[in-house]
């Protein structure tokens, strides 16, 4: 069975955040690279656009969070964190954080898009050309890279799809290059 069949029928067809039937679709939470059902929530459209910054957040909307907060799966419940973090000066949803509960290791995973940081605070990453870089963006190397503690070369024009940010150092990305995960310098990337 499929990851998006399988987060059908867990969800009864149903955006597993604000409960919307039309226009479903897979959302994999970042920085995950595979596709699975503990890393992925299946959402509506009006859900997704704002979680990917399509449309400006409508704080009403998101008060459907009160309910999927409490969704036995992890995965919705790292969502729920993250929005109720990017909405938090809007007062109803620190009331609503302060009664969440994650484990260690999934708010560790909530906290690695850096949702909870404050914008002063928060790491920026950059491309070559200024422009700036998410988690699960697609880049491409404009030179050749030696790949250290290998013999591999990375070369210019490859593609690096989903890349994950480090959020110590605003320099670095990770990303797949064939089959090897290795680290890249943000200065050698254009996000395509």
């Amino acid at each position: 069975m499929s990851v998006l069949q399988t987060l059908k029928d867990r969800s009864k067809n149903t955006c597993e955040l604000c409960k919307s039937t039309e226009a479903l679709s897979q959302y994999t939470i970042p920085p995950s690279l595979n596709e699975n059902v503990a890393n992925d929530v299946l959402v509506c459209k009006t859900c997704l656009d704002q979680i990917e910054g399509h449309v400006n957040m409508d704080a009403n909307h998101w008060r459907c969070l009160n309910d999927s907060m409490w969704s036995e799966h992890v995965a919705v419940q790292i969502m729920a964190w993250r929005l109720l973090q990017r909405l938090r000066n809007e007062g109803w949803p620190k009331d609503l954080l302060d009664m969440m509960y994650l484990d260690d290791e999934a708010l560790a995973l909530a906290r690695a898009t850096g949702e909870h940081e404050d914008a002063a605070n928060k790491i920026i990453h950059r491309d070559v050309n200024g422009v700036i870089l998410e988690a699960g963006d697609n880049v491409v190397l404009i030179k050749d890279l030696k790949v250290k503690g290998s013999s591999m070369v990375a070369k210019q024009g490859t593609a690096v799809r989903n890349i994950r940010l480090d959020h110590e150092n605003d320099k670095y990305i990770e990303g797949k290059v064939g089959a090897q995960q290795i680290v890249i310098i943000t200065d050698f990337v254009k996000k395509t």
